[in-house]
């Protein structure tokens, strides 16, 4: 025998009506913003970071595009290694670069001209 008033969810039906999936039809014309960021990887206190061609919405170490460089802080200089051609098609193409990537792009393309 049940206890009255105990619920069993076979018997009541739950009103999922204000649920609107997200529909491959309602997404047409959608493009995703890029962004040029990077992503950490290496061990505990040892920092080496990837510069990935992401969507903005995904997390750091998330699923990239492309790999478009590395950035190694650990080395004295640092180290800096940038597929400069990659990362001008992704800018035309409106890929966002983070303020990190900015930096570091710049800096790069100061030391290059400079050597």
């Amino acid at each position: 025998m049940r206890a009255s008033g105990s619920f069993c969810p076979a018997h009541h039906s739950l009103d999922l009506t204000w649920i609107s999936p997200v529909r491959e039809e309602n997404l047409k014309g959608f493009t995703p913003v890029l962004m040029i960021r990077l992503a950490r990887f290496g061990a505990r206190k040892q920092p080496y970071y990837r510069v990935v061609v992401i969507e903005k919405d995904r997390a750091r170490n998330g699923r990239s595009i492309e790999v478009v460089g590395t950035y190694n802080p650990r080395t004295n200089p640092a180290t800096v290694d940038l597929k400069r051609e990659r990362i001008q098609h992704w800018t035309s193409n409106g890929a966002q670069l983070s303020e990190r990537v900015a930096k570091l792009l710049a800096a790069y393309t100061q030391a290059a001209t400079a050597a």
